[in-house]
């Protein structure tokens, strides 16, 4: 089995010319094709913590989003949404509360694709590093106990500029940290601070930053994509 992984941090829609514009980003994820998506800052901040991107306009995507919301104009927790292909059957999903001296949170589904049980996170850790080894063991914690061992797939914002430094040392036990390159800031991309960690049952038959003219301007971040593969399943 193979498919097609992504992470983006939408910004809020927020482009880098200061607009904030839906279609921006979902030319973007158009342009991604990935199977599974996971968005980071994909709801607003104050009020009713409204979704950044209109359903309706989703409706029209080739992929529904999973139910992780506490508020019903929300897309995601604390801002973390996953969107998947509408033919994969979505088995559970729940919002998780991460450690933090600011507001954090992660989403996690489990999918049924093609009879083999998928396990994904979506996640966007502590900027000032200071609860970010916490906030990874709590994902970690979650990942174990919530169900049947499966594939899994983390990923999102983790703040980190690192591979092998800091918060990044909690995966060395068997996890593989992907690669895919430098995501921000979108117009001149320095820092690797967006990634794609995979159990070890994946094998990563690609990995890359997505580069367009779009995604250079929809958001601070350009979106990461990560091709896998189950050899032995």
């Amino acid at each position: 089995m193979r498919l097609k992984f992504a992470s983006y941090n939408i910004h809020k829609a927020v482009g880098t010319d200061g607009r904030r514009d839906a279609d921006r980003i979902i030319t973007v994820l158009r342009e991604l094709d990935a199977d599974i998506i996971a968005l980071q800052e994909a709801d607003l901040r104050v009020g009713q913590r409204a979704s950044v991107l209109e359903r309706a306009a989703l409706d029209d995507t080739p992929w529904k989003p999973v139910d992780v919301a506490k508020r019903p104009r929300s897309l995601g927790w604390h801002g973390n949404a996953l969107l998947v292909r509408r033919k994969f059957k979505i088995i559970n999903a729940e919002p998780l509360d991460l450690p933090t001296l600011e507001p954090r949170g992660a989403a996690r589904a489990d999918l049924h694709i093609d009879g083999i049980r998928v396990r994904v996170v979506g996640m966007h850790l502590d900027l000032s590093g200071l609860r970010r080894r916490d906030q990874i063991k709590a994902v970690l914690g979650h990942v174990e106990d919530c169900g049947p061992a499966c594939p899994t797939v983390l990923m999102g914002d983790f703040n980190q500029w690192g591979n092998q430094t800091g918060a990044m040392q909690e995966f060395n036990a068997g996890w593989h940290i992907l690669d895919t390159g430098r995501s921000f800031p979108s117009r001149q991309p320095i820092a690797r601070l967006d990634r794609i960690v995979t159990s070890p049952e994946w094998g990563c038959l690609e990995q890359h930053v997505h580069h367009s003219g779009m995604a250079a301007q929809a958001s601070d971040h350009l979106p990461i994509v990560a091709h896998l593969e189950l050899p032995n399943l």
